[in-house]
This record gives structure tokens, sequence and C-alpha cells, in this order.
């Protein structure tokens, strides 16, 4: 069985607007993505791909992508990659991130999430690193991150009485 986000990314895609519609789904959900006004043009298990246009609202004072608009195009795109991916017994939060900024961003960018190491099921929880990459139009990669993932069982849910 899918995961529910990714049901719900399959079940949309077919219609005209589904993708759009998609994407601002998970900016409601998750507010503060909204600021990058991001589009997820890929999610698969193992895999996630989102893009963000060039508009002013995303430049630094230099008029490039801003590194922190980068960060979190990355943190986005690991965690759908991660929630898409994981067992239905499993829960994930991000821990941390390592990123390395190598060219100017300019222009529309692309980021790829997929798993650093394989994604299990467990009875204890564990560390799930992910890789992301983002290009800019020309396909050359502006900015890397790997996003830690902390990956653990959800709790038992209580009776209800």
């Amino acid at each position: 069985m899918a995961a529910p986000l990714l049901a719900l990314y399959r079940r949309l895609q077919r219609w005209p607007a589904g993708g759009w519609l998609f994407s601002r789904a998970v900016c409601f959900k998750a507010p503060y993505f909204g600021s990058i006004a991001p589009r997820i043009t890929l999610l698969e298990v193992g895999r996630c791909e989102t893009r963000i246009a060039d508009r002013r609202r995303v430049h630094n004072h230099i008029g490039t992508v801003h590194a922190i608009a980068l960060c979190n195009l990355a943190e986005l795109t690991a965690g759908l990659m991660t929630d898409a991916s994981i067992p239905a017994s499993m829960r994930w939060i991000p821990q941390g991130m390592s990123v390395r900024y190598l060219k100017r961003a300019v222009g529309p960018q692309q980021a790829v999430a997929t798993p650093a190491a394989p994604i299990r099921e467990a009875t204890e929880g564990y560390a799930l690193p992910v890789d992301v990459t983002v290009r800019d139009a020309a396909g050359d990669t502006v900015f890397t991150a790997q996003v830690d993932m902390w990956v653990s069982p959800k709790p038992a849910r209580a009776p209800r009485s």
C-alpha cells in the first residue's frame, strides 16, 4: 500500500492541473515552504523531484537564488521523498543538513532527492541520509545537500475508551 502522500500525488496526477494542486496542498500543510513556491514534478518511492521558478521573492541582494531558498528546496524535496518511501509503521523528522554551494544559482532550479542508504522497517530509530542535488536550467549542479532524517517506529496508539 502506498503512503498516503504518494497515493494523493498519484490520484491528483490524473487531472490537468493535478501537479499544481498537489504542490499547493503540500504548502498548505507546511506553509513555510510556500515562501519558495515549489512545484513537485515527480514523486515515487526512492525519488522526488521539485523545482522553483526564477522569481524575485527567492533572490538575494545580488540577484541570484538565495542560499536559504536552496536549503528550503532541499529540505522539502528530501522530506517528500522520505514520506513517500518509508514503511507505514515508521515516521520521520529532519535532524540536520550539510550543504555545499558550488555555483551561483541563477534562473529556475531543479532538485532531486534520493536516499543515500537503504530505507527499511525497524523496531528502533535509525539515521537515514538523503542526498539532494540542485541543478540550474543548463543542468549544472549549483548546490548539494545531505539531509539527515531520523526514521523511527510510530508509537502504538492508545486504545479508545
